[in-house]
């Protein structure tokens, strides 16, 4: 039976009204009363409740319109609710026009250098941001930035200046991210690496990749000796890169809240395969922590300090990888995990899983005995 406003006034608590055609009120246990369009999805073909208001703010006539309206979109093949959720997202976002990417970059920056120890860091985003994007899209509602407008930031730097692109590639697609989580914007992330600008800008060549002066590592216990007698900043840090085989980059702006008893997990975005990095400390590591992060200047001076064999230090990675293979049982594939290589295959992925975390864990102890003259 059709309700009337008379009924609706005196509904009482716990009862369920319907007024046909999928309307009904609904009274909870204090009196509360509300409108619920129940239907079945033509997506899902499940049963779904959609509220239409409150019944202090929302008349029988009204109530009675909102459920004719779902109607019409249930015969065009339209879940009402999907429908309403779309709309929302698409008020917020034109109401987002108004937000420019510069003016949302400063407020992520400013939410995220909070918990950035390295004020390397915070400058470094700053900067490749201001000197690379912000004058290409800068003005660009944040909704409105797409694959054509973040091409033409990467473009110009992407063969002359090819980490600084790949940095600030990973931060535009942060940056959106956390736009399009925030409601700011809908869709596919335009600066996506895989499967989507990789199909347009070119892929680093192996010509491209410089090898770097390695120490070789039967010379590596005596540096490290050298290495223990200095207090300076630069040794500190030096001894952390060297024993979590880690990129400069990586330690350079490292952040203290990465570090989880002793794990050290690095973001995505720092990592050159651009997934995160999982690297078990070992306690003498864990020793080092925190350090003050200076220049791979400082870092080369020092390594000339205690060595006159030419070694730089991304050459240490080489060290590392030329004494595992020469040296220990550890299986290939978990070295490569270690060191955070691009993955080849199925197998080398299934290190990176799992049981891989306790074989790098035993793998980065003996590496530690070992530059530590133990073994």
């Amino acid at each position: 039976m059709a309700l009337t406003a008379l009924r609706v006034k005196n509904a009482k608590p716990g009862e369920k009204l319907s007024d046909g055609g999928g309307l009904r009120l609904d009274v909870d246990k204090n009196g509360n009363r509300s409108w619920v369009f129940r239907f079945t999805s033509p997506v899902t073909s499940k049963e779904r409740y959609a509220g239409l208001g409150s019944a202090s703010d929302v008349t029988l006539a009204q109530a009675r319109d909102a459920a004719q309206a779902a109607r019409a979109l249930l015969r065009d093949g339209i879940d009402p609710i999907e429908h309403r959720n779309t709309k929302r997202t698409e008020a917020k976002v034109d109401a987002s026009r108004a937000v420019t990417f510069k003016a949302y970059t400063e407020g992520f920056i400013f939410g995220r250098e909070a918990g950035w120890k390295n004020d390397k860091h915070r400058q470094q985003w700053r900067n490749s941001l201001r000197d690379y994007a912000h004058p290409h899209i800068g003005h660009l509602a944040v909704a409105d930035v797409n694959t054509e407008a973040v091409l033409k930031v990467l473009r110009p730097i992407w063969t002359d200046k090819k980490e600084t692109a790949r940095r600030v590639r990973g931060r535009i697609e942060a940056i959106l991210n956390a736009a399009k989580a925030e409601g700011l914007r809908t869709g596919e992330n335009p600066a996506l690496w895989r499967g989507h600008l990789d199909q347009v800008l070119a892929r680093r060549k192996k010509s491209d990749v410089q090898h770097h002066a390695a120490l070789p590592y039967a010379e590596l216990p005596a540096f490290m000796a050298s290495l223990a007698a200095d207090t300076s900043d630069a040794a500190r840090m030096l001894r952390f890169i060297i024993a979590t085989v880690c990129r400069y980059n990586e330690a350079a702006e490292m952040d203290p809240a990465e570090v989880s008893r002793d794990l050290w997990t690095i973001p995505a975005i720092r990592m050159k395969a651009e997934r995160p990095h999982i690297v078990p400390l070992t306690p003498a590591v864990l020793q080092e922590l925190p350090f003050r992060p200076v220049s791979d200047v400082t870092l080369a001076n020092c390594i000339a300090r205690h060595t006159k064999t030419p070694a730089t230090t991304h050459g240490f990675r080489s060290t590392f990888r030329d004494w595992c293979g020469d040296c220990t049982p550890f299986p290939r594939e978990v070295a490569e995990a270690a060191l955070a290589h691009a993955l080849k295959d199925d197998t080398e992925a299934a290190y990176r899983r799992g049981s891989a975390l306790e074989k790098r864990r035993a793998l980065m102890t003996a590496w530690a005995n070992y530059c530590n003259g133990a073994i």
